[in-house]
C-alpha cells in the first residue's frame, strides 16, 4: 500500500497493491496500522455506499458539526473525486484538489475533517463505498454548490448534461455558507 500526498495538505491518495491472477484480484481496503502511520483513524463511526449513473455529480457536501473525516473508493466504474478546503483559518481555504477514482486501479482518497467533497459519474455506472468518522446528521450537512465559480472546478462534462439532485442544485456559495473557522 502506497500513500501519497495531494497539493493540500492532509488529502492523501492511498494505492493498494492489487494481486492479480486467473482468478481474480485480491487488495487491502484499509490496514489499520498503515493507515494510522499516515495519520488516518483507527476507529470509524459509519461505512456508506452509493451507486450512481453517468454524469451524476454528488456534493460538494459537508457537515459543519459533526464534521466528516471521509475514506472514499471506487467498487466499479469511474469517478471523478473533489476534495475543496472549508477551513477559513487554512493557508489553502478554497482551494481543491481532483482524483479520478476507478476500479481497476483502486485507488482511495482521504478526506480529512474540514473540508467538502465531492464527485462526478465518469462511467456508465459507479459504486462508491467510504467510510466516515461521525455520523450522518441531516442537521448538520452544507452543500457548496458544485459549480461555484470562486471554486473554479473544471469537471469534465458540460454543465447541461450534469445531473444533480435539487438539493445539490440549490447549494449555498463560497462565498455565503457556513463554513469552518
Amino acid at each position: 500500500m502506497k500513500i501519497r500526498e495531494t497539493s493540500l495538505p492532509g488529502v492523501l491518495i492511498i494505492s493498494p497493491t492489487i494481486y492479480r491472477d486467473n482468478r481474480g484480484e485480491f487488495f487491502e481496503t484499509f490496514h489499520r496500522s498503515r493507515m494510522a502511520d499516515a495519520g488516518l483513524p483507527e476507529v470509524w463511526a459509519q461505512d456508506n455506499a452509493s451507486l450512481s449513473k453517468k454524469n451524476v455529480l454528488r456534493g460538494i457536501h459537508y457537515q459543519i458539526t459533526q464534521p466528516q473525516g471521509k475514506l472514499v473508493r471506487v467498487t466499479h466504474g469511474a469517478v471523478l473525486d473533489v476534495a475543496v478546503d472549508l477551513r477559513r483559518s487554512s493557508p489553502t481555504f478554497g482551494r481543491h484538489v481532483t482524483a479520478e477514482l476507478n476500479a481497476e486501479n483502486a485507488e482511495m482518497i482521504w478526506i480529512p475533517e474540514g473540508f467538502g467533497h465531492g464527485f462526478l459519474v465518469l462511467s456508465e455506472v459507479a459504486g462508491i463505498a467510504y467510510k466516515v468518522t461521525a455520523y450522518y446528521s441531516p442537521a448538520a450537512e452544507r452543500t457548496i454548490v458544485w459549480n461555484d465559480p470562486d471554486l473554479a472546478i473544471q469537471w469534465p462534462v458540460a454543465a447541461a448534461d450534469v445531473i444533480v439532485s435539487d438539493k445539490d442544485r440549490q447549494g449555498m456559495t463560497l462565498q455565503a455558507a457556513e463554513l469552518f473557522p
